[in-house]
């Protein structure tokens, strides 16, 4: 990951925290801290399908994020004082999870369509939409996966292999 070319030349990158089933991505965090880019993640709104990219500070600034009823670390509701990322310069790259991708660029998420959103959004944004990379196991690569039409195509797929 942190040898592809979209990640060298990326400077603003959203990734996921990851769920203990999905690749870990804390030590690409760190990497994005250590080459100086800035680093957003998701903040997940319950009971709709709305997310905001949010700025951490540093590796470190994960450890003062709240557990939520998912079991996934975020900022706090009330947390106003991080920058969102379309509400300043955009992103150039966005890390993706999922359940399972097919080779056409198509994902299987959670059901709830917060990254298909939020992509639509990125679109609108002067910047406009970033490059998308799945972080995958080679086991959740599929035939096909099933997609609705307001489903957004990934652009790559990395897993072990590929």
């Amino acid at each position: 990951v942190i040898g592809h070319p979209k990640y060298q030349e990326s400077k603003r990158i959203a990734i996921f925290l990851s769920m203990p089933d999905e690749i870990q991505t804390e030590e690409i965090i760190k990497d994005i801290f250590m080459q100086g880019k800035e680093c957003f993640i998701p903040r997940y709104k319950p009971h709709s399908n709305h997310m905001d990219m949010l700025k951490l500070s540093s590796a470190e600034d994960i450890s003062s994020l709240t557990l939520t009823s998912w079991n996934i670390l975020q900022p706090s509701d009330d947390d106003s004082v991080r920058e969102e990322a379309l509400a300043g310069g955009g992103l150039d790259l966005i890390f993706m999870p999922g359940l399972g991708f097919d080779k056409k660029g198509n994902r299987l998420g959670r059901g709830k369509g917060y990254y298909d959103t939020y992509l639509e959004r990125c679109m609108k944004h002067p910047s406009g939409k970033p490059y998308t990379i799945a972080l995958a196991f080679r086991e959740q690569i599929c035939e096909s996966v099933p997609v609705a039409e307001n489903d957004v195509q990934i652009d790559e797929i990395l897993y072990e292999d590929c």
